[in-house]
């Protein structure tokens, strides 16, 4: 979903569908976390959230980087957001995708910028060494260099297994042409800005759901686009397996959908063989009697030992064929084969 001009009818579906979420930020509801999906936050996008010493710190698309934090799920709805980095003052646009992590005693919030010029997407992070992130100051790294030759980079995530962390993001095998396909990368890290390995690629958009380019009602890219984006890495409540779930298809179209893949954490992570991608997707086809559509942009979470696992994830509603998102919150729970479901 990138372009190299504004002329590109994408970006121009893409905006129409998501300005009111850019313009005035995550609008907010709260309810209470149940069996079936509860709605969150209205009108936003791109759902990030974890937990640190009893508080929730979340995080969603806007124009700048903001940080929700409360003690529970039901009063980030209700929290004032901080804002941690002006987009306008550091010169940066298209400011999409931010993810909060606790790496070690220090923070980090992981996002991914350009210029005005999509095609120059590239990934960034912010660091803070305080305890508390709503304290003390935030420094910028980056860009992170994924690829020399073309260092185009979207959505940004990170885990770790043991000392070593790792980066996913979605990027290009090449620069782009008359197609464009995005795919789901991973690298090790020296440090939280620095690869210490390649990047090696572990999906592209292969099965029919994740090739989705063009909207029920016709509305279409200049040219195809095939789509495997937002890897959000996270581990089994054994912590034996780790996961990889990511959005396939357009996210204009209300046919994204949730893929995912794993692999056991004694393999090679960095080895495409040692990971299993899952032919079937993770949340519902289209389905024009549905009332959430187009599921996406999912973050894990388990709070605590004791505590279910949950999944924030970006839904959509039609309205005259026109798609809002929203973020809702489900329980994930886990089949006998150690696979999680999210219940969508």
């Amino acid at each position: 979903m990138r372009m190299s001009t504004m002329k590109n009818m994408k970006i121009l579906v893409y905006i129409a569908a998501l300005c009111l979420i850019f313009l005035s930020g995550c609008s907010k509801k709260a309810e209470t976390v149940s069996q079936q999906p509860t709605l969150l936050f209205e009108g936003a996008a791109y759902p990030n959230i974890t937990f640190h010493n009893g508080k929730y710190y979340f995080t969603c698309q806007s124009p700048d980087i903001n940080l929700y934090v409360a003690d529970n799920i039901d009063s980030l709805a209700t929290a004032s957001p901080i804002v941690i980095l002006n987009g306008a003052e550091n010169g940066m646009m298209n400011i999409w995708s931010p993810e909060i992590s606790r790496i070690g005693d220090k923070w980090y919030i992981y996002f991914e910028a350009d210029d005005g010029n999509t095609d120059n997407h590239q990934l960034y992070v912010l660091e803070n060494t305080e305890e508390d992130p709503l304290e003390g100051e935030w420094s910028l790294h980056g860009p992170i260099i994924t690829n020399e030759e073309w260092n185009f980079g979207i959505h940004p995530s990170t885990f770790n297994i043991g000392e070593r962390q790792f980066l996913l993001w979605s990027g290009w095998e090449h620069r782009r042409a008359e197609t464009e396909t995005q795919c789901i990368f991973i690298a090790e890290m020296e440090n939280p800005w620095t690869l210490k390995s390649g990047r090696v690629l572990l999906s592209r958009p292969q099965y029919e759901w994740e090739r989705q380019w063009i909207t029920p009602y016709g509305t279409r890219s200049a040219y195809p686009i095939f789509v495997n984006e937002n890897p959000e890495g996270f581990l089994s409540p054994d912590s034996s397996r780790v996961f990889i779930a990511y959005s396939a298809s357009g996210i204009w179209t209300p046919y994204s959908i949730v893929g995912m893949l794993h692999a056991d954490v004694n393999s090679d992570l960095l080895e495409p063989a040692s990971w299993t991608k899952l032919p079937e997707p993770m949340s519902p086809v289209y389905d024009t009697n549905s009332d959430i559509v187009g599921i996406s942009n999912i973050s894990v979470i388990t709070p605590t030992p004791d505590e279910p696992t949950l999944v924030l994830f970006q839904g959509h509603h039609l309205v005259d064929d026109q798609k809002y998102s929203d973020i809702y919150v489900q329980n994930v729970t886990w089949s006998p084969d150690g696979l999680p479901s999210f219940n969508f």
